[in-house]
């Protein structure tokens, strides 16, 4: 522990950042600021044990949303704060899709053949890059052309080569992705490039025809805790093989 006063200024304002201030300051450390550019800081002598409960992971909410809505099926989302991913609600709505949303749970109503969008990723509270790969792939299936535009990393398009070989058609051009959206992708076998690439091609073999195996699964699971057991709770094909 450190005496003195610590200011972060350009801070990132996502809820994770709010959530681990209001964990941190319930064991005694005094931080304010979170979900704001600038996070003040003032030391103490000590921190205590305490238990807590994290938030919901949002960017698991949404990648959930979208299979959903891949596959056009219903799904009931419970343990989730709507608020969190407001932006990926607003534009699955885009694609044809409703909701009904109540304070910690919602429903996604998803039509027959979605609606093409065109998404541009941004800091928090925009449309957030970790949902970038998953809505791409989703848009794959979209009746029309998509633009995505990635704004936050560069080199955030490998997967888009696993979902050529499904059959998508994807052309890049620097930080633009433009997204044709076919009738059907195939099966094949893939390679996770990345935890959220690895979400996107898992996404794609759920609707691919035939049997679709991904390689690679330590980058999915290291942010997907579980993904094969709940998906098969809600009818996917799916298992793990080791």
């Amino acid at each position: 522990m450190q005496s003195g006063e610590t200011i972060i200024t350009n801070a990132a304002m996502e809820p994770e950042i709010e959530d681990l201030q209001n964990f941190l300051n319930k064991m005694g450390a005094k931080i304010e600021g979170a979900g704001t550019n600038i996070i003040k800081i003032t030391g103490v002598n000590d921190l205590k044990d305490v238990s807590y409960n994290i938030m919901p992971d949002r960017i698991e909410a949404g990648t959930m949303l979208c299979m959903a809505a891949a596959t056009s099926g219903n799904l009931e989302l419970n343990n989730v704060i709507p608020e969190h991913i407001t932006p990926i609600i607003k534009k699955l709505e885009e694609c044809g899709c409703k909701f009904n949303i109540k304070k910690n749970s919602m429903l996604i109503e998803t039509p027959k053949k979605l609606k093409c969008v065109d998404i541009k990723t941004m800091p928090y509270p925009g449309f957030p890059t970790d949902m970038q790969s998953v809505f791409t792939s989703m848009l794959c299936m979209a009746k029309g052309t998509s633009v995505v535009v990635e704004n936050i990393f560069e080199n955030r398009y490998k997967y888009t080569n696993e979902l050529k070989r499904m059959g998508a058609k994807i052309n890049i051009e620097g930080r633009v992705a433009v997204v044709k959206g076919v009738r059907k992708l195939n099966s094949a076998t893939v390679e996770a490039t990345d935890l959220r690439g690895g979400a996107a091609v898992v996404l794609a073999g759920l609707v691919a025809k035939g049997k679709t195996t991904v390689k690679n699964i330590e980058y999915i699971l290291r942010g997907y805790e579980g993904l094969d057991k709940k998906l098969q709770k809600i009818g996917a094909n799916i298992k793990l093989e080791k």
